[in-house]
C-alpha cells in the first residue's frame, strides 16, 4: 500500500534542530529552537557571516503547472538531499506555506513522498508565525492611516487615493472588495478598501527582500501608502509608523531551520506566491545558505515565466546573486495535458501528445538561457510513464542542447535524484553561467512591461489605458523609472487565458492595473482576470481536514 505525504513524514524519525545545525557549524547558543524540530537563526550569527566565502546558487523552476502535478518543491527537496547523499555540502532554501492553498485547492509546499521537508503539518500550518506577524504589520499600517485620518489628517491624505489594503492569509474572495467604517462617526468614514492574500502584501515583499534589520526598516518606512489631492505622495514613515512594523517583524525575519526526511539541513522563510508576488524565499535564508554550504537549492513559484523571470530580474537584480545553474521541471504527465490529453487519459502511453506538449517546457528552458545561465530538466517521472515517452522528452530537449535527466526521488528520496546531482554539480561547478537580468535598469516601465511580454510570454502587443500610462508616467518623473516590473498573471500559461496550454504566441497581454510597491522596490502590473486575494473553489480541501480520534492532522496532504 502507498502511503500517503503525511504518513511518510510522520514516520520520519528526525534529529533535534540543535544537531541540525551543528552539522552546518550553528553554534546552539545562536539558534532560537521552536520546540525540538525548528528554530530561527539569530541575526548575530547572520551578521557574523559576512565575511564567508559564497557557494553557488542552483535556481530550480518549473513548466506551467497542470493537475497533473510537477513536484517542483520535492524535486528541490530531492535534488538537495542527492547532494549530501554524494557527499557536497547543500542546503535547500524553500519558500513557507500560505494557509491559502492548504485550505483551498494546491494543497501544502512541504515537498512529497520521500522528498520532504519536516516537520511538515507544522511547516504547513502556523510554523514559526512568520505570516502571522507580517499580516500585523500590514494592518497596523492600514489602522494607523484611518487613525491618522480620523484624527485631522495632518498630512492631508485624499480618502479616495488611499493605496495601502489590508491583509489575511487565507482565500477569501468576499473581501477583495469592501467598505469599512461604517456605523456612524465614532467608527471613522466610509471608504472603498480591500484586502489582499498576506503572500500578496507589500510587507511580505519588503521581508523577502530586505538583507537587514536596518535595510527593512528603510524599506517599511518607504512605503507609498496613498496621496494628497495635489497628487503629493504620503508616506509610512510620515505616519511615524515604520518603527512599530519592524517591531513586529523583528524576530520573524531571522531564518527557520528545519530538515529533509534524510536529516539533510532546509531554510524555510518567506514565502510570496509568483502568480501574483515575486514567488522567492527570502534574501535572508538565501544569503546565510550561500555562507555555510558549497551549494545552495532555491526554488522560484509556478512556471518558469512568472517565478524564474521574477528571481532573476528581482530578486538577483537587487541581492546581487549570481546563480550557476538552473533545474527546469517537468513530467510526462503534465506534458501530455499540455499537449491536449484530459486528465483522466493520462495513464495511457501517447507519444504524440508528449511532442506537441514539449513545446512548453522547451520555451521555459530556452526563456531561462536568456539569462546566462546554463539549464538541465528533470523529469520527474511517474510509474505511468513509458521509457517511449520519456525517451520523447530527451531527444526533444536534445536538439537545443540541453540534457534531461529522470529522476524517483518522490518514492526514493535522495538516492533517486543522485544522477540529477552529479549534472548539476558539474554544470554549476563548469564556470559558463554569465548571469544578467533580461532588462536594464534604463528602460522606460512599459518598456520593461513589453520587454517580458516578448520575450518571455512571447506575447505579440502589450495593451494598457491611458490611466495606466499615466500612472507609469507620473512615477517615472518621482525617479522611480529605475524599478523592475512584477507581473501578475495567471500561471496555467504564457497568456492570461489559463486555458492555453503549450506555447501559445502572438497573444496579446492585457494590463488592467498597476501598482507601486515603493518599500519592495519594484512595480506590479496586473494582467488578464488574476486576483491578488484568490477565493476558495466549489470544494475547498478545508472540508477534509481535521482531527481524527487519536488527536492526529486528517487531510492536510
Amino acid at each position: 500500500m502507498v502511503k500517503s505525504d503525511i504518513e511518510i513524514a510522520r514516520a520520519a524519525t528526525m534529529k533535534p534542530i540543535l544537531e541540525v545545525g551543528a552539522g552546518l557549524g550553528i553554534p546552539p547558543e545562536s539558534l532560537d529552537p521552536y520546540g525540538h524540530y525548528k528554530a530561527k537563526v539569530s541575526m548575530d550569527y547572520v551578521d557574523s557571516l559576512s565575511a564567508e566565502e559564497d557557494g553557488k546558487l542552483i535556481l530550480v523552476t518549473g513548466i506551467n503547472p497542470t493537475p497533473a502535478g510537477e513536484g517542483k518543491t520535492t524535486t528541490s527537496v530531492g535534488l538537495g538531499d542527492a547532494l549530501n547523499k554524494i557527499g557536497k555540502k547543500a542546503i535547500m532554501c524553500l519558500r513557507e506555506p500560505s494557509l491559502g492553498p492548504c485550505f483551498g485547492v494546491k494543497g501544502g509546499a512541504a515537498g512529497g513522498g520521500f522528498a520532504q521537508v519536516v516537520p511538515m503539518e507544522d511547516i504547513n500550518l502556523h510554523f514559526t508565525g512568520d505570516f502571522h506577524a507580517i499580516g500585523a504589520a500590514n494592518n497596523l499600517l492600514a489602522a494607523m492611516i484611518d487613525n491618522h485620518i480620523y484624527w485631522g489628517n495632518a498630512l492631508e491624505l485624499d480618502e479616495r487615493r488611499i493605496a495601502w489594503r489590508r491583509a489575511l492569509d487565507m482565500n477569501d474572495r468576499a473581501l477583495r472588495s469592501i467598505v469599512g467604517s461604517l456605523g456612524g462617526v465614532a467608527n471613522g468614514f466610509p471608504r472603498s478598501d480591500g484586502f489582499d492574500i498576506v503572500v500578496a502584501s507589500e510587507i511580505m515583499a519588503i521581508f523577502c527582500l530586505a538583507t537587514s534589520l536596518e535595510d527593512m526598516q528603510r524599506r517599511l518606512g518607504n512605503i507609498i501608502v496613498g496621496y494628497t489631492r495635489a497628487r503629493k505622495p504620503v508616506y509610512a514613515r510620515e505616519l511615524e509608523a515604520d518603527g512599530a512594523m519592524t517591531v513586529l517583524l523583528k524576530d520573524a525575519l531571522a531564518p527557520n531551520l528545519v530538515q529533509t526526511l534524510e536529516n539533510n539541513p532546509a531554510f524555510i522563510h518567506g514565502g510570496p506566491f509568483a502568480n501574483i508576488a515575486h514567488g522567492c524565499n527570502s534574501v535572508m535564508a538565501t544569503q546565510i545558505g550561500l555562507k555555510l554550504a558549497d551549494y545552495v537549492v532555491t526554488e522560484a513559484g509556478f512556471g518558469a515565466d512568472l517565478g524564474a523571470e521574477k528571481f532573476f530580474d528581482i530578486k538577483c537584480r537587487k541581492a546581487g546573486l549570481k546563480p550557476a545553474a538552473a533545474v527546469v521541471v517537468g513530467t510526462v504527465r503534465a506534458l501530455k495535458m499540455h499537449g491536449g490529453v484530459a486528465r483522466e487519459d493520462l495513464g495511457e502511453e501517447n507519444i504524440e501528445a508528449v511532442r506537441q506538449g514539449v513545446s512548453n517546457i522547451e520555451r521555459h528552458v530556452l526563456n531561462t538561457q536568456q539569462f546566462g545561465v546554463p539549464v538541465i530538466v528533470a523529469l520527474n517521472r511517474f510509474i505511468t510513464d513509458t521509457d517511449a515517452e520519456v525517451e520523447a522528452v530527451k531527444q526533444a530537449l536534445a536538439t537545443h542542447g540541453v540534457e534531461a535527466v529522470t529522476c524517483t526521488h518522490w518514492s526514493d528520496g535522495g538516492a533517486g535524484a543522485e544522477e540529477l546531482a552529479h549534472k548539476v554539480v558539474e554544470l554549476a561547478d563548469s564556470g559558463v553561467a554569465n548571469f544578467k537580468p533580461l532588462y536594464p535598469d534604463e528602460l522606460s516601465l512599459l518598456e520593461k512591461i513589453e520587454t517580458i511580454a516578448s520575450k518571455i510570454y512571447h506575447a505579440s502587443a502589450v495593451s494598457v489605458s491611458p490611466q495606466v500610462k499615466t500612472q507609469l508616467a507620473d512615477w517615472e518623473k518621482m525617479g522611480l523609472g529605475h524599478l523592475p516590473i512584477c507581473i501578475a498573471k495567471t500561471q496555467y500559461s504564457f497568456s492570461t487565458d489559463p486555458n492555453a496550454k503549450g506555447a501559445p504566441s502572438g497573444h496579446e497581454l492585457p494590463i488592467r492595473e498597476v501598482r507601486l510597491s515603493n518599500g519592495a522596490e519594484f512595480v506590479i502590473a496586473i494582467a488578464g482576470e488574476i486576483m491578488t486575494m484568490p477565493g476558495l473553489p466549489r470544494v475547498p480541501a478545508a472540508t477534509k481536514i481535521t482531527l481524527n480520534d487519536d488527536g492526529d492532522i486528517e487531510g492536510l496532504f
